[in-house]
């Protein structure tokens, strides 16, 4: 896994340095997702591993299952990738291209754990207090976990917050049993 995060980085960077420099984050976010998605496709991965395929044919194949037709730049990247057998890359070349964005945006992801559904008012609290300490809007993502008992659990990046009862009871064994 992580070698295929080194080799997509350089991939990632470069479409993020093309979109940013037209103005066009959001654009390349949708277009990579669908790239993505029309990538991990498994009969596509297949086919396009024929030996028989010329790089113009893999390069068509691909574009032809998209549904966002391919301006210049879009269709210079894809061929990069498929000239260098780098196609089914995307699904992690869009993850960095996301983590690019959200970082230049100061935007960060939390993943929040709660023993129970929170209200919404409970929520908005939680999250200007997650943005107080990280800096950055915080962009929710709420799972009920009823394992955690009763509080919650918050992942913001590799930062992680357990103010779990669960949390809570675990610490405390791991103290008497020391």
């Amino acid at each position: 896994m992580a070698e295929l995060a080194t080799i997509a980085r350089p991939y990632a960077g470069a479409a993020f340095d093309v979109a940013a420099g037209t103005n066009a984050l959001p654009r390349w976010s949708g277009l990579l997702a669908e790239m993505a998605a029309v990538a991990a496709n498994p009969d596509l991965e297949l086919a396009l591993e024929d030996p028989r395929l010329t790089d113009a044919q893999r390069i068509d194949l691909f574009v032809s299952c998209l549904k966002t037709p391919l301006e210049g730049p879009d269709r210079n990247f894809v061929a990069v990738l498929a000239e260098n057998s780098r196609l089914g890359l995307l699904p992690e070349i869009a993850a960095q291209f996301e983590a690019l964005r959200a970082e230049r945006e100061g935007v960060a992801d939390a993943e929040i754990e709660s023993a129970f559904a929170l209200p919404d008012g409970e929520l908005a609290r939680l999250v200007a207090t997650l943005e107080r300490r990280f800096k950055r809007r915080i962009r929710p993502n709420v799972r009920i976990d009823a394992g955690l008992i009763g509080g919650v659990r918050v992942a913001v990046g590799d930062e992680v917050i357990d103010a779990s009862v669960r949390g809570k009871l675990d610490t405390m064994r791991t103290a008497l049993q020391n």
